[in-house]
């Protein structure tokens, strides 16, 4: 879905034969679907993008000479040049999976940091760098190298007609209009996916959705941006704002914007797909040299429908991959920042896989007692609030989200971990984590405004304090230690 594309701007021949291609796409989809042996191992993966960093803890224009010195496949340019993305193998989940995971990435991540330091810079995990000034958007040095990335900034741009309005809530609300999308480079995410068959997919997504609220509640780990206080997981409504191609008047109409939680429950994994279609116009309108039917050892390969499918970013993304061999279709989850630690990573994980498992596998399903909006009010309300905020969740009505997830949701996880049969131990290890974040009600986000806090009731200036609090973060996260346990700086 990164996949690189020849030109940085489209003509509307183009566009017309993309929409053309697109919609037959589409029908070969849906008859493929129906008739298609799909890989079933369940086999989990991540995606973990990377903050650059100069020795001062300002953001670091180099992923290109970085990646050379990494030399490294799974190590990949993001759209901030300033930012890396790590993608981890597809691996099972079973038995001691999720400790490989913990020690696979520890041990790339600490290579990959050390041939970062060869070109004075360092690696963060954080959903926003704290450090971030309007001076990164100036010009064109943030944006990394490729037609893509330029492509999406054009189209983007050209939707819209007109500069990108920010307008962002919070403690200290902040709006300007930025000239280019670089304000989505500010966002970093882990993302995790999962292997998922055709008939299991529409509960997976659903649990999914469900489960988003808190999700995001426990892991929020972007307060700051632009010297500013605003949600406890500003990368959300900032990636909605930063990419939106709607004008206001289209916003005042109620057109979707491309950054979306969704509308409705699902029935298969066709309707979403299917909606990318009816909603959202092509933004990188690229044909493939093949056409339509075109198939890799049988499968389709669907380029434009995978193509388009990248441009519109739900937070529980569907995934066609035609494969090297087996098909397979996967859930991306996106909602989760980047860090704190390992530790808090791959904890998120088994919070999220347990609970997944559990949900999707209920007698009575979860969604099926709560409207799909109340589920996205949740989503929001814990993006701005963190632990701090209250959710609506059926059989129990509201409820503070900490609570929700100390007395009923980790219990859930860990049940659901079981059925895939993970290591008990294991079990203990990364779920005692959530807990104890949620106890404390100290995650990601509430680590960096208390110490904000602290830094600048001592005589800092905001701009020294954001440096001294990144300074702290980085030397916190290289402990592993998870972030609950994180002393006050």
């Amino acid at each position: 879905m990164g996949a690189e594309v020849t030109s940085r701007t489209f003509s509307r021949a183009q566009r017309t034969a993309y929409r053309q291609r697109l919609l037959e796409n589409l029908d070969h989809f849906a008859h493929y679907l129906s008739t298609a042996q799909f890989a079933d191992t369940a086999s989990i993966g991540l995606e973990l993008e990377l903050n650059l960093t100069n020795r001062d803890f300002s953001p670091a224009l180099r992923n290109k000479a970085v990646l050379e010195r990494i030399a490294d496949p799974a190590f990949q340019t993001e759209i901030g040049a300033f930012n890396i993305e790590m993608n981890h193998p597809a691996m099972a989940v079973g038995q001691f999976g999720l400790k490989e995971l913990e020690d696979s990435l520890r041990m790339q991540l600490n290579r990959a940091d050390e041939r970062a330091a060869q070109e004075a810079a360092d690696i963060m995990m954080v959903g926003i760098l704290p450090t971030l000034t309007p001076r990164f958007m100036d010009g064109w040095d943030w944006l990394s190298s490729g037609q893509r990335y330029a492509a999406l900034n054009t189209s983007v741009l050209q939707a819209r007609g007109e500069d990108v309005f920010l307008d962002l809530a919070g403690p200290e609300p902040l709006s300007f209009y930025a000239q280019n999308i670089a304000p989505e480079a500010a966002c970093t995410s882990v993302q995790l996916h999962l292997e998922v068959s055709p008939d299991q997919f529409a509960p997976a997504w659903n649990a999914a959705q469900m489960i988003a609220a808190p999700q995001v509640a426990l892991a929020a780990n972007s307060p700051i941006f632009m010297e500013h206080l605003l949600w406890h997981e500003t990368r959300i409504e900032l990636f909605k704002q930063a990419i939106d191609t709607r004008p206001p008047e289209m916003r005042t109409q109620g057109v979707r914007p491309r950054v979306w939680f969704g509308e409705r429950w699902i029935t298969s994994i066709f309707d979403l797909f299917e909606e990318n279609v009816r909603y959202f116009p092509a933004l990188l309108p690229e044909l493939s040299e093949n056409g339509a039917d075109a198939t890799a050892l049988g499968a389709p390969l669907l380029s434009e429908l995978r193509l388009h499918n990248g441009t519109v970013y739900r937070w529980n993304r569907p995934i066609y991959d035609p494969g090297s061999g087996t098909p397979n279709l996967r859930l991306e989850n996106r909602v989760l920042p980047a860090g704190p630690s390992v530790l808090d990573v791959v904890a998120n994980a088994a919070f999220y896989y347990g609970l997944v498992e559990y949900l999707r596998t209920a007698d009575r399903p979860l969604w099926s007692r709560v409207a799909f909006k109340t589920a996205s009010d949740n989503f929001l309300n814990c993006a701005r609030h963190g632990l701090e905020a209250s959710v609506y969740w059926p059989g129990i009505g509201e409820i503070p989200v900490a609570e929700l997830i100390l007395r009923h949701l980790v219990p859930q996880a860990a049940e659901g971990l079981r059925e895939l049969k993970v290591d008990s131990s294991l079990i203990d290890r990364y779920l005692s984590v959530v807990a104890e974040r949620a106890r404390t009600e100290q995650n990601g986000a509430a680590w960096q405004i208390a110490t904000l806090r602290r830094l600048e009731g001592t005589g800092l200036q905001r701009p020294a304090a954001l440096r001294e609090l990144s300074r702290l973060y980085w030397e916190n996260m290289h402990t592993n230690a998870a972030v609950h346990s994180w002393p006050l700086g």
